[in-house]
C-alpha cells in the first residue's frame, strides 16, 4: 500500500503545476508518470482481494489492469485517460490509503 502512496505522490509532484497541454507535451514527465502507474498496477495486485475489502469505491480492476497496458498496449495509452487519472481518480484514492495508513507505523511492512 505504501508502493501506491509513495508513487502516486511523485506522480502528483511530477504534475504539479501542469495541465493537460503542458503535460502532453513533455515526454519526459509522461515516461515518469506511466512507470509510477505501472508500479501502482504491480502493488495493487499484490493487494490482492485486501484492495476490495479495504477500499471498495476505487476500481481496483482497472489499477490492476492498468499495468498490462502500459506494458504491452503501451501504443494504445492515450494521454488523456492517463491526465484525468491523474486529476480525478488519483486524490481521492491517495487520501483514502493515507489516512488508512496513519494508524500503522511507516516502518511496519505488513498490516
Amino acid at each position: 500500500m505504501r508502493d501506491i502512496v509513495e508513487n502516486g505522490a511523485a506522480i502528483l509532484e511530477y504534475t504539479l503545476g501542469m495541465d493537460f497541454q503542458a503535460y502532453a507535451g513533455n515526454r519526459l514527465v509522461r515516461d515518469a508518470v506511466e512507470r509510477c502507474f505501472a508500479r501502482i498496477s504491480e502493488a495493487a495486485v499484490k493487494l490482492s482481494s485486501l484492495a476490495e475489502e479495504l477500499f471498495p469505491v476505487h476500481d481496483w480492476l482497472a489499477i490492476r489492469n492498468l499495468g498490462n497496458v502500459l506494458r504491452h498496449d503501451y501504443r494504445g495509452v492515450l494521454d488523456s485517460v492517463i491526465w484525468t487519472t491523474i486529476v480525478e481518480r488519483l486524490p481521492p484514492l491517495l487520501i483514502e490509503l493515507e489516512t488508512f495508513l496513519a494508524q500503522y507505523p511507516a516502518e511496519q511492512e505488513t498490516l
